[in-house]
């Protein structure tokens, strides 16, 4: 398969079992992590779980119900209550590249999920 424009074609090869893979192996870690637990309210794991999982399906091909549920996605102004430093920026690309490596994906699927967590979770950050 060749990786032109595979970014906009994720959905059609790993569909929404695969989105929901990913984000059940990265918020199955969330909870024993010193940094993302203070990130995520343990109250609420479920629904960041599903709003991840709907978010990364929209954003890689598949149905806009993100967007129905919860307007344009405006990624940094809804993270801006958090305090997402370097540190908090690289545990949470850490534990999300266990996730996909955990959802045993191809290599090609891999490097561009990584590509994209990697640039989102760097402008992300918020604070020094």
């Amino acid at each position: 398969m060749s990786d032109f424009h595979l970014d906009d074609r994720i959905y059609d090869v790993i569909g929404e079992a695969g989105f929901a893979r990913i984000t059940a192996a990265f918020f199955v870690r969330v909870p024993e992590d010193d940094v993302l637990s203070t990130i995520y309210p343990e109250d609420d794991l479920e629904g960041a779980e599903h709003r991840l999982r709907e978010f990364l399906i929209q954003r890689f091909g598949g149905p806009h119900r993100y967007s129905r549920e919860r307007g344009e996605p405006r990624l940094r102004a809804r993270h801006m209550p958090f305090v997402i430093d370097q540190l908090a920026r690289d545990r949470w690309v850490l534990r999300m590249e266990e996730a996909v490596s955990e959802a045993g994906f191809g290599d090609e699927v891999n490097r561009v999920l990584r590509a994209f967590f990697d640039a989102s979770a760097t402008f992300m950050i918020n604070r020094d």
